[in-house]
């Protein structure tokens, strides 16, 4: 509960309520009076503790990014942060993932990354999949034309999920691979950025995989 009340004091949150983003969020299509500027969007889907979207922020610098998660108490640790280090190109959004498309005006976001989300493995929980038809189409329209997917996960069931959908549905994919680390062509700010989750997981010697893609056009 202090986290809750601290968030609500940080300019770099935001807290809509439902009923506020469906009856029109008044940031979509405009975050850039909230940034100040017109540089790029980028943001994580299911951020956690916002380290994946500070450590980005951080590393540069004229781009914006916004850590989206409906666990407010999660992201307080990456928004106090970003405050203490004056971070002005970071944000987190208190929101769920499925009114993505009601928070972003068409074409406002550069990129998406989405970071070890619940791979949600059984078959009736296929629609709160973040990868899955629904959201896939979401993505696409708040994207920028050949914007960028990044799909980082320790599920194995969760990229090869994503991979044949991908395949499938004739969507272009620009780089997989089943075990990052051990794969030398690897994008660096893949391996050289890690969630706190990412490190106990490799002390458990598990995999990382990781898919970028662009959303092609599906009539």
């Amino acid at each position: 509960m202090k986290r809750f009340r601290e968030n609500e004091t940080f300019q770099n949150v935001i807290q809509p309520t439902r009923q506020e983003v469906l009856d029109g969020f008044y940031l979509k299509g405009k975050w850039h009076t909230f940034f100040k500027n017109n540089n790029p969007i980028i943001i994580e889907l299911g951020c956690g503790k916002g380290e994946y979207t500070l450590a980005l922020a951080q590393r540069n610098p004229n781009i914006n990014y916004i850590g989206i998660d409906i666990k407010g108490a999660r992201f307080w640790r990456g928004a106090k942060t970003a405050l203490e280090e004056h971070n002005t190109n970071v944000a987190f959004l208190r929101t769920q993932i499925e009114l993505v498309d009601l928070i972003f005006e068409l074409g406002e976001v550069s990129e998406i990354w989405i970071t070890f989300p619940d791979p949600q493995i059984k078959y009736k929980r296929t629609k709160h999949r973040m990868t899955n038809p629904v959201f896939l189409s979401k993505y696409k329209k708040i994207l920028v034309k050949n914007g960028l997917v990044h799909l980082k996960t320790d599920s194995e069931y969760m990229h090869g999920y994503t991979l044949g959908l991908l395949e499938g549905m004739g969507h272009k994919i620009l780089y997989a691979n089943h075990n990052v680390y051990h794969n030398e062509g690897a994008p660096s700010i893949v391996t050289e950025v890690q969630t706190f989750y990412e490190n106990m997981f490799l002390e458990e010697n598990k995999a990382i995989t990781y898919l970028q893609f662009q959303l092609s056009d599906i009539t």
